[in-house]
């Protein structure tokens, strides 16, 4: 799903970040940890395709992103990642049903009333699809940026620092939508965080391992 060697990205007039080399099977969950500034999100920005790498190659679902173009990107991204960003991004003048269907609209496809109603219900919000932004909670609207984030399906679901802020009731709901999301859709999911307790809220698997892979980034 995620293979690099000799990743690296260099800002322009700025650092140049190195990245540890990865092989990540599909429907696999990702931890991806690290102290702040260590390039936890140019990392998630590399593999969603929002930015090129500098040096090294970049394979995401069978895809080398290495040189692949900017419009071919952003179709590609469309069609394979969903991204959950630190800020939720939604559309402050549009409804939570009109958020969802924008998202379609961008991803070049035509506007499917039943599946953005079968995402919202999945995710416990059908109820506030009339709504906007300003009126959901600081949950509902995670949950609304989330049925957003995997709307069409993605073979990867991206998640950066989800629960920065949350209290532990709320950390612990936010790991858990995203998990559960995730194996009901069979996707990658990768979780950006510095926060330790994430770590502690996903299962072990039925055979005590680990349920999640590890990826810590220790910066320059």
């Amino acid at each position: 799903m995620i293979h690099s060697t000799g990743l690296s990205y260099h800002y322009p007039g700025g650092a140049m970040l190195a990245f540890p080399d990865v092989a990540v099977a599909p429907a696999t969950v990702l931890l991806l940890s690290g102290p702040s500034g260590c390039g936890k999100s140019t990392w998630l920005a590399l593999v969603a395709a929002l930015v090129a790498p500098t040096g090294g190659q970049l394979e995401v679902a069978g895809q080398s992103l290495t040189t692949l173009k900017p419009a071919a990107a952003d179709a590609w991204r469309a069609r394979t990642i969903g991204f959950l960003p630190q800020k939720l991004h939604l559309s402050a003048a549009l409804t939570v049903y009109q958020n969802l269907a924008m998202a379609q609209w961008a991803a070049g496809v035509p506007e499917n009333a039943a599946r953005i109603k079968q995402a919202l219900a999945s995710l416990g919000v059908a109820e506030l699809s009339a709504r906007l932004p300003a009126q959901l909670s600081g949950g509902q609207a995670q949950r609304v940026a989330l049925a957003r984030s995997v709307l069409l399906q993605p073979a990867m679901i991206l998640a950066d620092e989800p629960t920065a802020s949350l209290d532990d009731a709320a950390a612990a709901d936010a790991v858990a939508l995203l998990l559960a999301t995730a194996q009901t859709q069979g996707a990658t999911l990768v979780i950006a965080t510095h926060d330790a307790r994430v770590a502690q809220l996903i299962p072990p698997k039925p055979d005590g391992k680990n349920g999640f892979e590890p990826l810590f980034l220790k910066g320059q």
